[in-house]
């Protein structure tokens, strides 16, 4: 077998509730924690965090700009930049500010959003095309000239289980309009609403399909991204989510399940009032599980136990420490969601900067040693 089809095997089974030979490991790394290391340690331009660590699977985001318009950057300097996306947004990006500022979006009222059109999602330059977009390319860093989806994806293959990914409607609406404008638009006019997030659910099962024809069989799963909440609760109503949002979230996973896929849900905060809906949905694992959210893996796990598999949680305020003894037994305590499989390690989030490369070294020397099955930790050992 190939490293990964090994490492496949690995996430399968630990999102189908068996266990491998090993816990697997994914990742989600902040550009400036990737600087970090480099200049630590002495790496070069072409140092890539998954390699070196030997982490199992990836991410792999096609192009899912409602306009296939690229990048059109307004303003280029050392200090910030501004560019306008194929979402139709202006988006600032400062050096001194981990996150982008979005300052303005052309579709503001109801009638823009009802007459809002959206490019093909079957389009191949989505797929096979070296064209930016808004997901790829703005994050905390402008990220130009990558590689196509289907490039990208056939670059990892054949040493990591490999997932394809989708915007979930609220994760798209509110890069269209902006996040205040669409709350306030849901409490106004709720039924207006409503139509426009049945056709982002449309155009979401189509980039997902589209993704998996490009792929051909080189994707095991598909990573859902859907901030629906922050750390104290849902941005609006857990009803008004299970009527409008969950037919939609549904419609994706049944169309990768469809091309036999798995499906990971990527909410921030703390969503837990609809994880029962989730299940019902067909989302086989939730991420990242923020441990600043109140949420904790092994409690989650006692409570669904094999209906859903968990993915992360591993609290990057513990890492950020870079205590070897507090690192040891957070990591060591959450292997405890291990047992039986069901659950992937990873951080509740993205490793940030002020976690010592030395750090995220010690914890994956943790997992190799203790993430083997039979599971023995020892002392950090709970009951499930």
């Amino acid at each position: 077998m190939t490293d990964g089809q090994i490492k496949t095997e690995r996430v399968l089974a630990a999102l189908e509730h068996r266990e491998a030979d090993r816990v697997p490991v994914g990742e989600f790394f902040w550009t400036n924690f990737v600087r970090r290391v480099k200049e630590e340690k002495g790496f070069g331009d072409d140092f890539d965090p998954y390699r070196f660590w030997d982490l199992d699977m990836v991410v792999i985001n096609p192009n899912m700009d409602p306009h296939i318009t690229g990048i059109q950057v307004l303003e280029d300097s050392s200090e910030r930049k501004v560019v306008r996306t194929g979402f139709e947004a202006t988006i600032e990006l400062r050096s001194s500010c981990p996150m982008p500022l979005y300052l303005d979006f052309d579709t503001r009222t109801y009638e823009q959003m009802e007459s809002f059109v959206f490019d093909d999602p079957a389009d191949e330059r989505r797929y096979f095309s070296a064209l930016d977009d808004q997901i790829n390319s703005v994050a905390d860093t402008l990220n130009l000239g990558l590689p196509s989806f289907v490039d990208r994806v056939s670059a990892y293959a054949d040493d990591f289980c490999v997932f394809g990914s989708v915007c979930e409607p609220h994760e798209t609406i509110w890069r269209i309009m902006g996040t205040e404008n669409v709350l306030f638009k849901l409490a106004e006019a709720p039924g207006r609403m409503a139509k426009f997030i049945e056709r982002l659910g449309e155009f979401a099962v189509g980039v997902v399909k589209g993704q998996i024809a490009a792929a051909a069989g080189r994707l095991s799963g598909i990573y859902v991204w859907g901030d629906i909440a922050y750390d104290k609760g849902m941005f609006f109503s857990p009803d008004y989510w299970r009527s409008f949002y969950k037919p939609q979230l549904k419609r994706i996973c049944d169309a990768a399940h469809a091309a036999g896929l798995k499906t990971i849900y990527h909410g921030c905060g703390d969503a837990s009032e609809v994880f029962g809906d989730m299940i019902d949905a067909g989302v086989d694992a939730y991420n990242p599980l923020e441990a600043k959210a109140g949420l904790d893996v092994v409690d989650l796990k006692r409570r669904y136990g094999n209906r859903w598999a968990l993915n992360g949680n591993i609290d990057v305020r513990v890492l950020a420490t870079n205590e070897s003894d507090r690192i040891r037994r957070e990591v060591l305590r959450k292997l405890n969601a291990a047992r039986g499989g069901g659950y992937i390690v990873q951080s509740d989030h993205s490793i940030p900067d002020n976690v010592a490369p030395a750090s995220y070294d010690y914890m994956i020397e943790l997992l190799r040693e203790h993430g083997r099955y039979p599971l023995d930790l020892g002392e950090f050992e709970e009951e499930i």
